[in-house]
């Protein structure tokens, strides 16, 4: 999808935003901006698209984001459903590389600061002790003043920058370029439909009628916006639903198969292991190791 620029607004008196906050959901538009983003999630789940990748997120999960690299969190509604005035509650680190001025980097004894920057391009999922360190750290932060900021922050970015614990989201560097402010809402709301309606079966002929255009323009427009069809982001919504339903473990992968919105099991098989690289059980058992 091309992205809308976003702007991040900051205090003039600050050289970074850090701000801490209890949402009713996610719902914001596909977007990018210059500023790097350290973001927590403490409560909540959903999906999130970062380049090019949707995958699921849940609380706990910390993910850095580089530079105008596009990216936006969805809260799930199932997530609501058993409690309505359950908030969505997250922490989120902005920053331009720069902020503490040009020298900083120049420092030899900062050589894995711009590696660091250079890695967050294509995103990074931050996992085991680093994880754990940098939650007390990002907490601080929120409520933190003057030098204890700074404090924090390049503590913050000695974890990121020398730690060897994370996993990479997008493969390669994107390219995305700026769209217009109806283009990117025109996407917006049929990423939201999607989300809403992924269980049952979608036909081209209703997701156009969404985006206002005719079967043959909208798939012309969802492959030059999206570099793929719109049959294969569904699948993905699908795949990445039922890979939050293979780790909770409630019901068997038939189940899981048909709440998803695929029509038989051989059909979800393959789809699964094309979009993850292994199978339905492989990944259960991939998951359950690594969190032990």
């Amino acid at each position: 999808m091309k992205p809308l620029f976003r702007k991040v607004t900051a205090s003039p008196e600050t050289s970074f935003t850090v701000w801490h906050n209890q949402l009713p959901h996610f719902k914001n538009i596909w977007h990018y901006h210059p500023e790097l983003e350290l973001h927590y999630i403490v409560r909540g789940e959903g999906v999130r698209f970062i380049g090019d990748n949707i995958s699921n997120f849940s609380h706990g999960e910390i993910v850095f984001v580089g530079e105008n690299l596009p990216h936006t969190w969805r809260s799930s509604d199932e997530y609501f459903r058993n409690d309505p005035d359950l908030h969505i509650e997250v922490i989120v680190l902005q920053f331009l590389p720069n902020c503490l001025g040009d020298f900083l980097l120049r420092l030899p004894e900062a050589y894995l600061l711009p590696r660091l920057y250079e890695k967050a391009k294509s995103g990074m999922v931050i996992e085991g002790e680093a994880r754990e360190r940098l939650i007390p750290l990002m907490q601080a932060a929120a409520a933190a003043t003057n030098l204890d900021r700074i404090i924090l922050l390049l503590s913050i970015l000695k974890i990121l920058a020398e730690t060897d614990e994370y996993s990479t989201i997008v493969n390669g560097h994107n390219v995305f370029y700026q769209s217009n402010e109806s283009d990117t809402l025109r996407l917006n709301k049929v990423c939201n439909y999607t989300l809403a309606n992924y269980r049952k079966e979608i036909t081209l002929a209703e997701i156009s009628s969404i985006s206002n255009l005719s079967v043959t323009s909208f798939c012309r427009y969802f492959k030059m916006m999206t570099n793929k069809t719109y049959y294969d982001f569904l699948i993905e919504i699908r795949i990445s639903h039922a890979c939050r339903a293979l780790v909770e473990d409630k019901v068997p992968t038939e189940v899981i198969c048909f709440d998803c919105g695929f029509n038989n099991v051989s059909n979800f098989y393959r789809h699964f292991k094309k979009v993850t690289g292994v199978t339905p059980m492989e990944y259960k058992k991939k998951y359950f190791n690594k969190t032990k």
